[in-house]
């Protein structure tokens, strides 16, 4: 059997991750993939002390990523199964109790792994990528403007109240975007009405753009998130990257404006429950 360990530095599976991200169908989700990830625990999968393939699992119990490579001996489906349904002794000592995993659809092995072992299934987000109709009308009717780190505590203040957020993770959070020049606001009457992002990837899906936007309670109904969204399709494709968001699958109004603005879907990110 493979030998199980904690990894400490995700560095050390770099190798492995670019292995993991090239045998996928489309780009994964950037905020689950390298907000959430990140945060998670990883482990490696050894043999003869070669790292041969790693997990990551978040602090709730469940799988984000499982990748196992060819130069293991071991069959990928069988150790999974361990995994998944908890019935090795070495490895639940080694990675405590699996309650299921978040995978996509552009996933197909680790996708396939999951369904092998299904006990209850839900449709988490829906995940964009490209345009669906090049004949869909969009003109720019917002302009946005970069956030500087003076604006810092305005753009805290308003996603806090727009959507909950803690202030001490968006204060780090868009810091970051700040920094990368990532973030950008449209004001209305000197008053942020709506935030946008436009993540880059430093590694892995670099063709790629993640999309994200916040509009203020009372200036949502109003085609502002089309609009902005519609915006930050243009500032991706001038930097000549594909534009790419996601969504829950209850966030219907959401969906309607990503819709709008052109943006197709065709993958999901699912919630797997294990039996």
């Amino acid at each position: 059997m493979l030998e199980i360990m904690k990894i400490d530095s995700v560095e050390t599976l770099q190798p492995l991750k670019a292995q993991y991200f090239a045998q996928t169908t489309a780009p994964l989700d950037g905020m689950w993939h390298f907000g959430f990830v990140p945060m998670s625990q990883h482990f490696g999968f050894y043999q003869n002390h070669e790292l041969v393939g790693f997990c990551c699992i978040n602090n709730d119990g469940y799988l984000l990523q499982f990748y196992l490579s060819q130069k293991a001996k071991s069959p990928a489906g069988e150790l999974f199964a361990l995994i998944a349904q908890n019935n090795s002794k070495v490895i639940s000592e080694a990675i405590g109790e699996i309650k299921g995993a978040f995978v996509s659809t552009c996933d197909p092995q680790f996708l396939a792994f999951s369904l092998d072992n299904v006990g209850t299934l839900a449709v988490n987000a829906l995940m964009y990528c490209g345009l669906n109709d090049e004949r869909v009308e969009r003109n720019n009717k917002v302009t946005l403007v970069h956030a500087k780190s003076s604006d810092l505590s305005e753009f805290v203040a308003f996603a806090a109240d727009a959507i909950g957020a803690p202030t001490e993770w968006l204060s780090g959070y868009f810091s970051q975007l700040i920094e990368k020049q990532e973030l950008l606001g449209f004001w209305l009457d000197g008053q942020l009405v709506a935030s946008g992002e436009c993540r880059k990837f430093a590694q892995y899906q670099q063709d790629y753009a993640d999309l994200g936007i916040i509009v203020s309670p009372e200036h949502r109904g109003q085609g502002i998130a089309t609009d902005v969204l519609v915006a930050l399709i243009s500032h991706a494709q001038a930097q000549r990257l594909i534009p790419m968001c996601s969504t829950e699958k209850g966030n219907i109004g959401a969906q309607k404006a990503i819709a709008k603005a052109g943006l197709k879907t065709e993958h999901r990110l699912v919630q797997i429950n294990f039996k």
